[in-house]
């Protein structure tokens, strides 16, 4: 039985997309699922659309995620890009260079099955226009079609500009099966004669993917919907080679809210974003895996083990997808409260530094006393900042809520607060001791108890009338900050 051979083949243009992501985690479970290779190719032909440090950022996010790379392109121990595997080059310029495509290219226009075109941009750009005025589907009028091939030869020696196109047979019916989506048919009367070979010498995708899959042995293709008008383009160059095409797998889109595309273009959902936002790679992976497929099983926490083990294209959706970014948070929280107090303190640390509530020199203590009393309310590391602000913003810039403003300005509640300050000035500082009795003195002082004693505190301290452990707050706020706050919201309401 041949070993499972899939890849990963993004383009360098830029931050990776979720919908990208997700293609890789579905290669990457398709092979360790039947105990297979998972490749990453970077396709980089389209010099135009290049961006300088965006394959370091694609390799560095897939390290991130947890998706392992077998073949190909990769990190290395020391973060530099490098390749691993006997089917390279995988980046194809390099393959370009090397004049991989030439000898394939050069046998499909000698038999035939592809020609030289030498229209102008601005012939293209004309008969576009004309086409989309008379309502036809602007696509090539084939104009070099017949053209000789010592016509051609002699006019590219004579200088001229030219691309390759392929020759597709008039008013054939070319159809393939997709793993997900039944048989496929396209006539190639609604079809273009695709370029191949560009004007700068670069192949174009659709030839230069067809020679790179076959040469690394690709048996399963497994990429976004969007590319299934292109197969049978794909499919006819196999035939044309004599090659055996591998399988196609055309996943669901990822839809927006909107049940539009989740799109690149429009600045939506790349990975870059969430890891920012302090997602968990488990979390995201996790969710991303259940973003259009569906286990044998009502489970929905997976590790990436349980993921490849259960994982089948027979339970992919035929239809797009709905991000959910409330079902991503609720998987996530589920991995933020595995997590040790020690190590989430860390991951929260640099949102609190850059929101201002700190400095690098914030105590341990204090630090891991933090995690401890948000653990259970945060999905994301981010969330910290507006959960957990009250403690370190000036008063000036607190928000009460309106159920807050009325516990503060009940008939008991300036009694307590001055209770409480007193009780603050007998002491050096506030520590635990101190936070688990200090509400119990001003209880026997005052006599007022319950609700009637909690809320006016905490709503004074917090903005709300609800929250985590009290006492948590009173360690973490301290002695001077506490007085400060509570004599401020004396005077304000």
């Amino acid at each position: 039985m041949t070993e499972t051979r899939v890849r990963f083949a993004p383009s360098p243009t830029g931050y990776l997309h979720i919908g990208g992501l997700r293609t890789a985690l579905f290669n990457y479970l398709y092979a360790r699922h039947t105990g297979g290779k998972m490749l990453l190719r970077i396709e980089d032909t389209d010099r135009t659309r290049f961006v300088e440090g965006a394959l370091e950022n694609l390799l560095k996010t897939l390290k991130w995620s947890g998706i392992e790379i077998d073949e190909g392109v990769k990190l290395d121990k020391n973060g530099e890009v490098t390749e691993v595997g006997g089917a390279g080059p995988y980046i194809q310029s390099d393959r370009v260079k090397a004049g991989i495509y030439d000898k394939y290219i050069n046998q499909l226009i000698e038999e035939g099955k592809a020609y030289y075109c030498f229209c102008s941009k601005e012939r293209l750009d004309n008969l576009r226009e004309r086409q989309k005025a008379d309502g036809l589907t602007p696509k090539y009028d084939g104009l070099c079609r017949s053209l000789s091939l010592d016509e051609a030869k002699e006019r590219i020696a004579n200088g001229e500009k030219y691309t390759v196109r392929l020759k597709l047979p008039k008013n054939t019916d070319i159809s393939f099966e997709d793993r997900i989506k039944g048989k496929i048919s396209f006539n190639t009367s609604d079809m273009d004669d695709q370029v191949l070979i560009k004007e700068d010498g670069y192949p174009t995708y659709h030839f230069a993917v067809i020679v790179d899959d076959h040469e690394m042995g690709i048996t399963h293709v497994v990429r976004g919907d969007e590319w299934i008008s292109s197969t049978p383009k794909h499919v006819y160059l196999y035939e044309a080679f004599g090659w055996k095409a591998p399988e196609f797998i055309h996943l669901p889109t990822v839809l927006n809210k909107d049940h539009k595309k989740y799109s690149k273009r429009n600045g939506d959902g790349m990975v870059e974003d969430f890891i920012e936002r302090g997602y968990l790679p488990q979390g995201l992976i996790n969710y991303l895996a259940l973003l259009g497929w569906s286990p044998d099983s009502e489970e929905e926490i997976f590790t990436m083990e349980e993921l490849a083990e259960q994982f089948s294209f027979d339970r992919v959706n035929k239809t797009g997808a709905v991000f959910d970014v409330r079902k991503l948070d609720w998987i996530n929280g589920h991995y933020v409260r595995e997590m040790s107090v020690e190590d989430l303190a860390k991951a929260i640390k640099p949102y609190c530094i850059k929101a201002g509530f700190f400095g690098e020199d914030y105590p341990d203590e204090l630090l891991n006393l933090l995690a401890a009393t948000w653990q259970s309310a945060i999905d994301k590391f981010s969330d910290i900042v507006d959960q957990a602000y009250f403690y370190y913003v000036d008063d000036s810039e607190m928000k009460w809520t309106d159920e807050a403003v009325e516990a503060i300005r009940t008939d008991e509640a300036k009694m307590i607060f001055d209770s409480f300050i007193n009780k603050l000035n007998e002491v050096d500082e506030v520590d635990m001791e101190f936070a688990k009795s200090v509400m119990k003195s001003i209880q026997k002082e005052t006599g007022i108890k319950g609700k009637n004693l909690w809320f006016p505190v905490r709503a004074s301290l917090t903005g709300n009338v609800h929250g985590p452990d009290l006492g948590n707050a009173f360690v973490i706020m301290g002695k001077s900050k506490i007085i400060d706050r509570l004599n401020y919201v004396k005077g304000r309401f």
